[in-house]
């Protein structure tokens, strides 16, 4: 169950973004989800003040992109925590953001706003999904068309909840030996991943009512995208 959703000052789809924002404040109850606002994402919030619950808990940034009426907005907000970062730092807002969401303990973080034209921020944000790993988290990056994360030895696929249409495996870090894929259009038994081969693992599809994940070693990045 999401507990922390942070949105950046990537690409934006409004009515995405509201939708996955009010099913995941209904699901799990706005008292149980932290809302952190990354720099820019600040811009999003106030453009949704009018839905009921949507506000920030938190904002992060040293918000040098944040539009002028955003920086207003923030300061109408009295119960908003403010984490003002230097501009100066060594991580990125979104990095900031993820952080401070696991040091105060998050275990499941969603991500909006984390993709876009900037491919080097977009390659910096998928690196928070191994520092989610490493310290205990699960993360993933969402946008319209996108559901990106790591996906664990065992992870089982509905067919009648997923994503997207496609599914496509990558190996991060390394190697993914043994990959097994069970119930997919395109299956494998034990094979082993590399970088250079990963075109094999593009665009695969759910074929059966349940699909599995198995490996035993590496790790593997998954998305799930449609058109």
């Amino acid at each position: 169950m999401i507990d922390t959703i942070i949105v950046s000052g990537g690409n934006i789809q409004r009515d995405f973004a509201l939708d996955f924002l009010k099913k995941t404040i209904n699901e799990a109850g706005r008292e149980n989800i932290c809302l952190i606002a990354a720099d820019r994402g600040m811009d999003f919030f106030m453009e949704a003040a009018g839905n009921a619950g949507i506000r920030p808990d938190i904002a992060v940034g040293d918000f040098d992109s944040l539009s002028e009426k955003g920086k207003t907005y923030l300061q109408t907000l009295p119960e908003l925590e403010i984490q003002q970062l230097k501009p100066e730092k060594d991580d990125s807002d979104t990095q900031s953001a993820a952080v401070l969401a696991m040091n105060r303990g998050k275990k499941n973080i969603a991500i909006l706003g984390a993709t876009g034209s900037r491919l080097d921020h977009v390659l910096a944000n998928l690196g928070l999904l191994s520092l989610g790993k490493k310290r205990g988290a699960h993360i993933i990056l969402l946008d319209s068309c996108n559901y990106i994360a790591l996906a664990e030895s065992g992870t089982f696929l509905e067919s009648g909840s997923q994503f997207g249409k496609y599914v496509s495996f990558f190996p991060v870090g390394g190697d993914v030996e043994g990959l097994t894929l069970k119930g997919f259009k395109y299956p494998l038994n034990g094979y082993h991943l590399t970088v250079s081969d990963s075109g094999l693992t593009v665009s695969n599809e759910i074929q059966k009512e349940r699909a599995e994940i198995l490996y035993d070693s590496g790790t593997l990045l998954m998305i799930m995208s449609r058109d």
